[in-house]
């Protein structure tokens, strides 16, 4: 084979690559909803600012959302905007995000070493556990990993391959992009620790490093960053500074101090101890990558040896990265995604080896083959009505027994095909034909569990009047993104028994038909004859009753004087927009 017919080859295989991954992550785009926690949440604020005009401060339901910059909820809200469908729309900005994020491991790996070593990067982040899954959540990590990587990409190819200060410039401002998606978008910044480091220590071959250069032109970098975070920040502090409202204030302190330095330092939810990362996110959800380490880790120590810097500046940035998330005291699995695209990097050239040289892939085989068996374990156990799955059955009305047999009988197939031959393919065989099915027939199955339409359906079956609100406690997104009626909530954030008095003062009132939705060990007898609530299904692991005008008592200890209650309103189809927070 000649050179350029190995290039043309090459070349093929790059496609092949990044249309599998189109294919991987775009497939059952369109076929389910969005599932809490965070899916109904976005959609819902993306479906506000196109329908109330008001992009600068996102909102749910009427009240004001401070604890996500909205570079996200803008994706999502293009998206509706171009497809008409929320339907469709939610998952876009993800999808999309993760395909660059291939493409540019890919492309990195291309550049660092060769044509071989991209592919095999490429294909290692998109067969990776984590990624997969992120890539089909509406979740922002997808999109400011990809954001991060991005990042990375401009300071590696800056510092390793060609000496271009678009690439480093390039670098600072998608910082500043994933700072106003998410705040962590500053990460890729750390790579200049260990850069600087070994470059001191004369420790590291970079191509193209002997010169001086000017220290005006690195100091420049942040400049980039910064004007990307001021394309939403600056006019964001000038609407607030002109308006005085203090909910804008309120927000504006909230987004800016709150959800940025105190919930880092001092997190007051998922919280979890400094090993977390370490132990119960990276062996499972690292997969394939994570049963490597122990192979890999000598080859690592090899190139530090030989002060590869393709190697030293990832992998001491990935360290970095986890530790950063390790100290905080909250912290959630998908936290560290954004190292898994430079941890395959730093993996993909030793892969073949350990392929040909190790137990690496048997390995694998047997993670796939005790995958397989459990699933046809579940499958039958279900289908025999095993006590405590019928108890789960029975809870969430779901009988997903046929589905894990399908994919436990897959994962035996595979098993059994790829043991006499190459064992190495049962992993992307498996996880693929894992996220086909999931991604299809789980859509389906999972849908109705995952959303409240079944609460709604019943309401409609109670519920006879013409112009209809719903007053919603202690609620969650999802009630206010499916709802057929227009609603009102008494704030997020309130407390329960603010909330609880304001519905109660909210319910007397008014010439519409209005009901109050509550789960209901959220509601005591004490102000409402739960006599007279009507049940209405289990969602989100909670039992949901229907409270009238007619459940009021008419004495309950509730102040009798109505203070300045809280009442965000959110009608079907059309925002409020005046303020968007009404007070009766």
């Amino acid at each position: 084979m000649n050179m350029n017919d190995r290039k043309r080859q090459q070349q093929f295989a790059g496609i092949v690559l990044l249309l599998t991954a189109a294919a991987l992550i775009l497939i059952g785009l369109g076929l389910r909803d969005p599932w809490p926690a965070d899916e109904p949440r976005f959609a819902q604020i993306a479906k506000e600012m196109v329908e109330s005009g008001q992009w600068l401060f996102p909102t749910r339901g009427g009240e004001y959302y401070p604890d996500k910059p909205p570079v996200f909820m803008w994706a999502i809200a293009f998206f509706y905007v171009l497809t008409g469908s929320i339907h469709i729309a939610f998952l876009l900005p993800s999808a999309l995000a993760s395909l660059l994020t291939v493409f540019l491991v890919y492309d990195l790996g291309k550049r660092l070493w060769n044509e071989s070593v991209g592919l095999t990067a490429g294909a290692l982040l998109l067969f990776s556990v984590q990624f997969l899954l992120q890539s089909k959540t509406a979740q922002i990590d997808a999109m400011v990993s990809c954001w991060i990587t991005i990042g990375c990409y401009g300071l590696l190819r800056f510092i390793l391959i060609e000496r271009r200060w678009l690439w480093y410039y390039l670098a600072f401002f998608f910082m500043g992009l994933g700072v106003i998606t998410k705040g962590v978008g500053f990460l890729p910044v750390l790579m200049l620790l260990p850069y600087y480091f070994f470059q001191k220590t004369n420790t590291v071959n970079v191509t193209m490093h002997a010169q001086r250069y000017d220290v005006w032109r690195w100091l420049a970098g942040p400049i980039f960053m910064f004007l990307a975070i001021g394309l939403w920040l600056v006019p964001m502090l000038i609407q607030v500074e002109l308006s005085q409202d203090p909910a804008l204030i309120q927000y504006r302190d909230n987004i800016l101090f709150r959800q940025t330095v105190t919930r880092y330092a001092d997190s007051w939810h998922h919280l979890k101890p400094f090993w977390y990362y370490m132990v119960e996110v990276i062996p499972l959800f690292w997969l394939p990558v994570s049963v490597a380490v122990p192979w890999l880790l000598p080859k690592w120590y090899q190139a530090f040896k030989n002060c590869d810097a393709r190697i030293i500046l990832p992998a001491s940035w990935i360290l970095l990265l986890v530790l950063f998330f390790s100290i905080s005291p909250g912290k959630r699995g998908v936290y560290i995604l954004p190292a898994l695209p430079m941890l395959v990097i730093i993996s993909a050239p030793y892969v073949k080896e350990l392929i040909s040289k190790t137990s690496l892939p048997r390995l694998l085989w047997v993670v796939v083959a005790a995958l397989s068996i459990l699933c046809l374990g579940v499958g039958f156990a279900g289908l025999a009505k095993l006590t405590f799955l019928l108890e789960l059955e029975n809870k969430y009305g779901l009988s997903p027994w046929l589905f894990f047999l399908f994919i436990g009988a897959l994962g035996v197939g595979i098993s059994l095909f790829t043991v006499r031959k190459k064992i190495w393919q049962a992993w992307p065989l498996f996880i693929s034909l894992l996220m086909v099915g999931y991604s299809t027939w789980g859509y389906v199955l999972l849908d109705d569990v995952k959303t409240p339409k079944n609460i709604f359906r019943n309401i409609q079956a109670i519920v006879k009047e013409q112009n209809v609100t719903i007053g919603l406690v202690n609620f969650s997104e999802q009630f206010i993104l499916f709802s057929p009626y227009s609603v009102v909530h008494f704030g997020y954030h309130s407390e329960l028994s603010e909330q609880i008095n304001t519905a109660y003062h909210w319910l007397g009132k008014g010439d519409d038909a209005r009901y109050v939705l509550v789960d209901e060990d959220n509601i005591s007898g004490k102000c409402f004859d739960l006599q007279k609530a009507k049940p209405v299904g289990y969602a989100h692991r909670k039992n949901w009753i229907l409270l009238s005008a007619e459940a009021r008592k008419p004495e309950c200890g509730l102040s009798a004087l109505i203070p300045d209650l809280k009442i965000y309103r959110y009608e079907k189809a059309v925002a409020t927009s005046s303020g968007l927070s009404h007070k009766r």
